[in-house]
């Protein structure tokens, strides 16, 4: 590893294609289709980019956000409550073609925005250029993709079933009012991964961004201004114990969308006076396993590890956080991961091949460092150069070996370049950590003999949501399910789940006889019921 004192750039050396149109101060917020603007405190923005300004290294602060109340929290869920009026609304009431139009429209708009996003994905969360422009085009496509979904599902929808001389036709319907709330790590893509599909099927929307990446929503607020109706969509700033806390109190959300920690889930959980009628989707924490057995091929394992514990610096909840590597290899497959290593390259988010980028967690480096040193203190050493060197934001990865059951390291999830291996001698070491794990999102098994995979399989099938062979663990294909055990999280997530998870199905049912027959034909021909229909969208 070379030395970080160069990592952070002059001033003048940064691109102009990526450059910041000077201090973003965003005073606007959304509220029942109107753009307000509040004269209160402000909350500033801190890059995890430092820059060289006089022969001194000085950290950008980009711009400011509203510190909204509770107040203007609760002004922003009456509106939400108005707008769905009881399922009574334009919105909820608005055919389902007609909710696409919309959402096309934003799209549209969306698009035209793109070099806006994926420069503040850069600035704020520290996040590559290559990696920042994936996710705001992974984020149009889920959205596309959350559209042509939605009119599959229309269109199964839109006949009649016929069963033991009852006549029914079964929709799916809003819920209510939501509260969509998502990661730093992800401040465009999981958010609205979530929020989408919620708008989509009708829901009204307080929408709480990021605490981190909450600029990059600013260039989409008019957008979402004129492409849906007032109180459909509202965009609150400030923090999340005052505004979010005072929100659930009121007992009025329907729907609680959460990306981050299950510790912050349970307490806003808790706050809500009817919890048995709020429907939580959420998005957990993670400890996601790799289990490396003896046969495995070491240079595909090395490569996809590297991948999964490293990809934007390890903050991703479908890292690979814990590496279980069997005695007779993990030698050999040290030595090669740190080769591998030590090939990516530190710097900022739009150097060209970056890999390796600054935190924007304030205090991310130190608690890293101390999450290190308890290792160490239990018998752990850095194995790879440079390993767990920091500079102001920037933490080079560190290779911890070998890990055991006495550290921090082994149970918490660190979300960021800490890689923690454990050797292990029988397969049940590494089956009795998942079993006993808090977590269970998904884990990786990297090996090739079948009957040892399957077996593995077989143990690992009832917990976690998914099983990776030979591969990393990740969240796409965005129409595979993506969920998780135990306090990983609530409910599904993909492109048709997300659909379901925001709605309910009900349905119009009848006696089959030539009276009940006449009526709902009449109510169908005279298009006089939103609900039931036989419209077909193409």
């Amino acid at each position: 590893m070379s030395s970080l004192d160069n990592l952070f750039p002059e001033h003048t050396s940064v691109p102009a294609l990526v450059q910041l149109p000077g201090f973003l101060e965003q005073r606007e917020y959304l509220l029942n289709g109107k753009m307000v603007t509040w004269q209160g405190d402000m909350s500033p923005v801190a890059s995890p980019v430092f820059l060289r300004e006089g022969g001194a290294l000085k950290q950008q602060i980009i711009g400011s956000t509203p510190l909204l109340t509770s107040r203007e929290a609760l002004e922003a869920l009456d509106a939400a409550v108005n707008a769905y009026d009881q399922g009574h609304g334009v919105w909820p009431l608005m055919s389902v073609a007609e909710r696409i139009e919309h959402v096309e429209k934003f799209l549209e708009q969306m698009r035209g925005k793109r070099q806006e996003v994926v420069n503040l994905l850069m600035w704020e969360i520290g996040k590559s250029q290559k990696d920042s422009e994936k996710e705001f085009d992974r984020t149009c496509d889920y959205i596309l993709d959350t559209i042509n979904s939605l009119k599959e599902l229309d269109r199964k929808s839109s006949g009649f079933v016929y069963e033991q001389g009852i006549l029914a036709q079964i929709r799916r319907v809003p819920l209510g009012v939501a509260l969509c709330m998502g990661p730093y790590n992800y401040p465009l893509n999981e958010t609205f991964s979530t929020l989408f599909p919620a708008l989509i099927m009708g829901n009204t929307v307080v929408f709480k961004p990021a605490k981190y990446g909450v600029l990059l929503i600013r260039p989409l607020l008019k957008a979402f201004q004129q492409c849906f109706p007032p109180g459909v969509i509202n965009v609150i700033y400030g923090r999340g114990r005052e505004t979010v806390g005072a929100l659930m109190e009121t007992g009025k959300l329907d729907v609680f969308a959460f990306i981050g920690t299950n510790k912050g889930a349970n307490e806003l959980k808790k706050l809500h006076p009817k919890p048995h009628r709020l429907k939580s989707i959420l998005g957990l924490d993670a400890k996601n396993p790799a289990i490396i057995l003896p046969d495995a091929d070491l240079a595909n394992t090395v490569s996809e590890c590297v991948l999964g514990a490293l990809s934007f610096n390890g903050q991703r909840c479908t890292a690979l956080k814990i590496l279980f590597v069997h005695k007779s290899i993990v030698d050999e497959f040290i030595e090669k991961l740190n080769v591998e290593i030590a090939t990516l390259k530190p710097g900022m988010p739009w150097d060209a091949g970056v890999g390796l980028t600054p935190l924007p967690e304030p205090g991310k480096t130190d608690y890293l460092s101390r999450l290190v040193e308890d290792a160490k203190q239990h018998g752990a050493r850095v194995v790879n150069e440079g390993g767990a060197t920091t500079h102001h934001t920037f933490f080079y990865p560190a290779v911890l070996y070998p890990v055991n059951s006495k550290m921090k390291v082994y149970y918490e999830e660190q979300f960021g370049p800490v890689i923690p291996i454990v050797p292990f001698d029988k397969e049940d070491e590494a089956i009795h950590y998942v079993l006993n794990s808090n977590f269970g999102q998904q884990l990786s098994l990297f090996g090739n003999d079948s009957k040892t995979i399957a077996r593995m399989i077989d143990a690992f099938s009832s917990q976690v949501g998914r099983i990776n062979l030979n591969t990393q663990c990740q969240r796409g294909p965005d129409t595979f399910p993506f969920n998780g055990r135990k306090d990983s999280a609530e409910g599904t997530l993909s492109v048709a789940d997300a659909l379901r998870v925001f709605s309910i199905r009900t349905l119009v049912a009848t006696k089959s006889n030539d009276a009940n027959k006449k009526i709902i034909s009449t109510i169908i021909h005279n298009r006089e019921s939103a609900f039931l229909s036989t419209d077909y969208i193409f």
